[in-house]
């Protein structure tokens, strides 16, 4: 079978064998870490905790930490603050000349960036970590296991333990993507959302094979198709391209001719992959942020944005992931650059002129199809509430769609895409024996 030889083959490849055992190794770090509570809480008192996390938006901020957060566990905070930290980051390196300068710098700029954005995800986790244990002291006293907070020592040290615990996934993450495949930061993330699949698809189940009108076999089975086209759906969108052709003038040294070959340039449909996704998220996390996690169920306003089954929830996720879509695009891909090393190379666009021409056309064509790209990429998040109003569990529901569905996409395909280069470096075959190779985050990867 052709998945048992690749199997074979990614053993054979001791760089590559080594990475997978590396980020074998760091993901269970991670989920052992999920698990350890925090000193002075009594773990069998955190039910009203699990009971407040099974639903809303408290239920997406327990599946970005994995489990974490309802285990009241070192690393409930997650990787949230530090995404929070560098979206803030890269909209000052638009807005602000210090950090547009830094940019320029190259990877020494990148470097002082990082740094920066470090200290303002302690700066945020220092500001979330005592909101939490407020939430945690009134969750806990609910089961009759009252917990003291306020200027304490355990609120002190709680505190050092759950930024310190969200730095080490940060610096996990940074290791998987230094030693192990794929990014780091998207694959912790990816197994938070992953270690709720069993249960969810448990809980789904038993739900429907229900007596009180569950639906049955049938629809549970109908459910699972559905979740699965949608699946196909998003892989379609996070692979779709646009070609521009490009064709190279012919030069002449001596008596031989080089050029004249025509190429394709290829853009993806959402360049952003799912970066907007979870960005957009990290913004709707603010107003938890802001007022607390237990203040916010007595604001009505707030109270709107925390049901993410709400109407004006999905509305505001969606104009921020079209949004975020197209500040991504413009981040990442720079039509002035692609212009310019096309006059260099002695590449032009048929029927447009070389230069700033050029620029306007790429331009354009990436505005035309980042706009269908964002929408549809938009569409998508929100469908877990459709999801909902069939009756579908809370926690199967986010597998239809949403932030859950796309982050899986695009990060399981960006490690695969890592891992068949790593095989067809080393001439071994790819994943498909057609030849057709997997496009990733990285870009586009011509058939």
């Amino acid at each position: 079978m052709k998945i048992v030889e690749t199997i074979k083959n990614i053993w054979k490849i001791e760089d590559l064998r080594a990475r997978l055992l590396t980020t074998l190794l760091f993901v269970l770090i991670y989920r052992f870490g999920s698990f350890i509570v925090l000193p002075g809480i009594d773990p069998t008192a955190l039910t009203a905790l699990k009971g407040q996390t099974a639903g809303g938006l408290m239920a997406l901020l327990d599946m970005f930490s994995g489990g974490a957060f309802s285990n009241a566990s070192i690393f409930a905070l997650g990787i949230m603050p530090y995404i929070s930290a560098s979206i803030v980051i890269q909209l000052l390196s638009i807005a602000v000349p210090y950090f547009q300068k830094m940019q320029k710098e190259g990877e020494s700029g990148r470097q002082k960036m990082n740094q920066i954005t470090r200290y303002l995800t302690v700066a945020i986790l220092l500001f979330q970590g005592p909101s939490y244990l407020v939430n945690l002291a009134v969750q806990m006293g609910q089961a009759g296991q009252p917990l003291a907070v306020g200027l304490n020592w355990f609120t002190i040290s709680s505190t050092i333990l759950l930024c310190a615990g969200s730095m080490f996934v940060m610096w996990l993450g940074e290791r998987i993507t230094d030693r192990g495949v794929g990014n780091g930061i998207s694959f912790i993330i990816l197994i938070g959302i992953i270690a709720r699949f069993p249960g969810s698809i448990v809980q789904e189940f038993s739900s429907r094979l229900n007596e009180n009108g569950g639906g049955g076999l049938m629809v549970f089975i109908l459910e699972i198709v559905i979740m699965l086209l949608v699946f196909a759906f998003a892989i379609m969108l996070v692979q779709g391209t646009r070609r521009i052709p490009v064709q190279y003038a012919k030069r002449i040294q001596g008596n031989k001719q080089y050029g004249g070959v025509r190429q394709y340039i290829p853009l993806k449909v959402n360049a952003a992959n799912v970066m907007p996704i979870i960005f957009a998220q990290a913004i709707m996390f603010i107003p938890i942020a802001i007022v607390g996690f237990r203040a916010s169920e007595s604001n009505a306003f707030i109270q709107a944005f925390m049901d993410n089954n709400g109407f004006w929830y999905n509305f505001v996720f969606a104009l921020l992931i079209i949004a975020f879509t197209y500040f991504y695009t413009a981040i990442i891909i720079n039509p002035v650059q692609m212009a310019e090393n096309l006059k260099l190379n002695n590449g032009f666009i048929p029927g447009v002129k070389p230069g700033k021409k050029t620029a306007e056309y790429i331009d354009t064509i990436m505005s035309r199809i980042t706009l269908p790209g964002s929408i549809l990429l938009a569409i998508i998040a929100i469908l877990p509430a459709f999801a909902r109003l069939f009756g579908v569990t809370m926690g199967f529901a986010q597998f239809f769609g949403g932030t859950s569905l796309l982050i899986m996409v695009g990060v399981i395909l960006d490690t695969l895409q890592q891992i068949e280069s790593h095989l067809l470096m080393r001439h071994y075959d790819g994943f498909f024996e057609s030849g057709m190779r997997i496009k990733g985050r990285s870009g586009a990867m011509a058939y």
